[in-house]
C-alpha cells in the first residue's frame, strides 16, 4: 500500500528534525540527564515538527537503550510505539474529544501505571480546541501528575490556551522551515526516491510551501513522475508563472484594464486558481516594495523568486503610496475571496481597482518652500495672495486710491450771515472711503466644499480627486477663513498634505467665493465633524430640504 512521502519520510530520531535544533537539542540533553518534565507544550504553525517531536520524545523516555538522547528504534518499547501497538502512549485529537467528559476519562485511566514501558504519556495535539470546562478538568492532574504519567500538548494557536495551563508547562516553539533546508530536504527525498527533480522546481516547491516541510513533501507527492520541473510543477498545483504575473503588472501599470483581464482570463482558461493568481502578484507588490525602501539592501526580504532585473524594470516608475495602496487592495481582495459567491468576477475587481491606483504618470518628487503664496485678481483691489498651511492669516494692505478727492474745506464769508438762528450743516467726511465692492464681502461662512470640489476636479489628478471627494478617508470643514481638512488614515493624509493639492484647493475656493482662504491639513478626531449619513448625501445631492416640522 503507498504511503505519502510526508509520512514515509517522517524523521526516526531528533537528528533527522528539520530546523528545529534549538528545539531538539534541549530535548536529547534532558533524556540524557533524566531530567524530564511532566508536561511540554510545542506551539508553532503547521508542518513545522511539532508532533513528530512528540513522538520522538514518547519514545525517547521508554527506550531501553537511547543513544545520545534519540531512541534507539529498535527496541521493543520503540517498535511497539511506532507501529502503535503499545497502548500506554496515546495520540488524542482535541477538536473532536474537546468535552469535559473526556478530559474526566483521560484522569480516570491515567492514575494507572503502565502495562509494558516506564512512562504513560498522552499528547494531546491541537489543546487549544478543548473548552473552558475541560481545561479546568486538566489543570489538577496536569500541575501534579503521578510518577509514571507525561504530557505533551501541541498547538498552532497559543494565544488561546489559557495561562493556567502554560504556566504547567515546559513550552517550546518551533520556527517556520528556511527554504534552503526545505531544499535540501526535497532534493533527498526526490533522490531516495528516484524522482529527477529540477533545481527550478526544487526552489519553488520550497518557496511555495512557506516554512512548512509537510506541505513541500505533500507537494512534491502531488507533482511526482519521471521528471520533475517547473512547467510540471505549474501545471500540477495550478500557479501562475513569473512572466504572466510580470504581464499582469505592467497592465496594471500602463492602465490597462482589459489587458490585465485577458491575462486573467488565460491563466482561468489554463486551470489556474485566481486566488493564487493574486496571491503571486501580491507577491510581486511585496518584492517591488522591498526594492523601493532598500534598493540595496533588501535582497534577502525579497522571496517572490521574481529576478533582481525583472524588479529594476517593474519597479521603475511605481512610488511606494501606489504599491501599499496595490498592497491593501490585493489582501482586501484575497481576504474576500473565501466568501465570494463568483471568484473570478472578484478577481477581475481586483484587476480594475488596481488599475484605478496606479500612476498615470512618473512618480515626481517635489520639495515643499516653507512659505507658498497664490496670487488671484480680486475686484476693485489690489492683487491679494491667500495664505496656505497653517501661518497666521494676514488682511491684505489698504487699498490706495490715485484719483481721490481732494479734502473738503468750508466756505469763508467776509459778513456775517444775516440770519441769527442759522447752523452750518455737518461738513463731509475729511476723506474719500470707497465702498468695499460687492463681490468680495468679508468672510461669511457660505463656502460649501461641494463647489469647491467641483472648482478643483478639472485642475486635480483623478486618484487624489477621489480621496478628496470620500469622507471616509477625508473630511471637509470650512471655518471662517480655514479650509480644513481632516485625514482618517495616513495614506490619505500623505497623498493631499503637498503643496501643489493645497495650492490648488486654495485658487478654487477663492475662485468659487472670491474671498482668500487658507488650506490646513490636520487628523480627523472623532466628535469634530459627523459624517453625514447616506440620506442626508443623496437629499443634498438633488437639492431636497426638511421644512419647518421636519418633513
Amino acid at each position: 500500500m503507498y504511503q505519502a512521502l510526508y509520512r514515509k519520510w517522517r524523521p526516526k530520531t531528533f537528528d533527522d528534525v528539520v530546523g528545529q535544533q534549538h528545539v531538539t537539542d534541549t530535548l536529547k540533553r534532558q533524556v540524557l540527564l533524566d531530567r524530564l518534565s511532566h508536561a511540554y507544550l510545542f506551539t508553532g504553525t503547521r508542518g513545522t515538527g511539532k508532533t513528530t517531536c512528540a513522538k520522538l520524545l514518547a519514545r525517547a523516555v521508554n527506550c531501553e537503550n537511547p543513544v545520545g538522547g534519540n531512541p534507539c528504534g529498535k527496541c521493543h518499547s520503540c517498535v511497539g510505539i511506532e507501529n502503535g501497538s503499545i497502548l500506554d502512549v496515546l495520540e488524542i485529537d482535541a477538536a473532536s474529544n474537546n468535552s469535559v467528559d473526556n478530559v474526566r476519562a483521560l484522569r480516570e485511566d491515567a492514575v494507572y501505571t503502565p502495562a509494558s514501558v516506564k512512562k504513560r504519556v498522552y499528547i494531546i495535539d491541537e489543546v487549544h480546541m478543548l473548552s473552558n470546562s475541560a481545561f479546568n478538568a486538566l489543570l489538577k492532574i496536569l500541575e501534579e501528575p503521578p510518577e509514571h504519567l507525561m504530557f505533551i500538548l501541541a498547538t498552532t494557536e497559543l494565544h488561546k490556551v489559557p495561562a493556567t495551563i502554560l504556566s504547567r508547562c515546559q513550552r517550546y516553539s518551533f520556527k517556520r522551515v528556511s527554504q534552503e533546508d526545505i531544499a535540501s530536504r526535497l532534493a533527498m527525498v526526490a533522490e531516495a526516491e528516484g524522482i529527477n527533480l529540477s533545481g527550478e522546481a526544487c526552489e519553488m516547491l520550497s518557496r511555495m510551501a512557506d516554512g512548512a516541510l509537510r506541505d513541500a513533501l505533500s507537494l512534491l507527492d502531488q507533482c511526482s513522475g519521471d521528471v520533475v520541473d517547473k512547467e510540471r510543477v505549474i501545471s500540477a498545483i495550478g500557479v501562475a508563472d513569473t512572466q504572466e504575473i510580470c504581464r499582469i503588472f505592467e497592465a496594471i501599470k500602463s492602465r490597462n484594464g482589459s489587458a490585465a483581464m485577458d491575462i486573467l482570463d488565460e491563466l482561468y482558461m489554463n486551470g489556474r486558481d485566481v486566488s493564487a493568481v493574486l496571491d503571486r502578484l501580491a507577491e510581486l507588490y511585496r518584492d517591488l516594495l522591498m526594492t523601493r525602501l532598500a534598493p540595496k539592501g533588501g535582497s534577502s526580504l525579497i522571496k517572490g523568486g521574481f529576478t533582481s532585473e525583472e524588479l529594476e524594470r517593474l519597479a521603475q516608475g511605481s512610488g511606494v503610496p501606489e504599491l501599499l495602496a496595490g498592497l491593501d487592495v490585493l489582501e482586501e481582495a484575497l481576504g474576500g475571496l473565501r466568501g465570494s459567491s463568483n471568484r473570478r468576477i472578484a478577481a477581475e475587481l481586483c484587476l480594475l481597482r488596481l488599475c484605478d491606483y496606479a500612476p498615470a504618470a512618473p512618480v515626481q518628487t517635489y520639495t515643499q518652500p516653507e512659505v507658498v503664496y497664490v496670487s488671484a485678481p480680486a475686484p476693485a483691489v489690489k492683487e491679494s495672495k491667500p495664505i496656505v498651511d497653517d501661518l497666521p492669516w494676514e488682511a491684505p494692505p489698504a487699498p490706495v486710491y490715485e484719483d481721490a478727492p481732494p479734502v473738503y474745506e468750508p466756505p469763508v464769508y467776509d459778513e456775517p450771515y444775516p440770519y441769527e438762528t442759522y447752523e452750518p450743516e455737518p461738513a463731509p467726511a475729511p476723506f474719500y472711503e470707497a465702498p468695499a465692492p460687492a463681490s468680495a464681502p468679508a468672510h461669511s461662512g457660505a463656502l460649501e466644499w461641494k463647489a469647491v470640489l467641483r472648482a478643483v476636479k478639472s485642475k486635480m489628478d483623478d486618484y487624489i480627486y477621489n480621496i478628496l471627494e470620500d469622507a471616509s478617508q477625508i473630511e471637509a470643514s470650512i471655518e471662517d477663513s480655514t479650509i480644513r481638512l481632516m485625514w482618517k488614515n495616513p495614506f490619505a493624509m500623505s497623498m493631499v498634505d503637498e503643496t501643489d493639492v493645497k495650492l490648488a484647493i486654495a485658487e478654487a475656493a477663492q475662485k468659487v467665493s472670491g474671498e482668500n482662504w487658507r488650506v490646513s491639513v490636520e487628523e480627523y478626531r472623532e466628535g469634530e465633524k459627523k459624517t453625514q449619513s447616506k440620506l442626508d448625501r443623496l437629499m443634498s445631492r438633488f437639492d431636497i430640504k426638511y421644512d419647518d416640522e421636519g418633513e
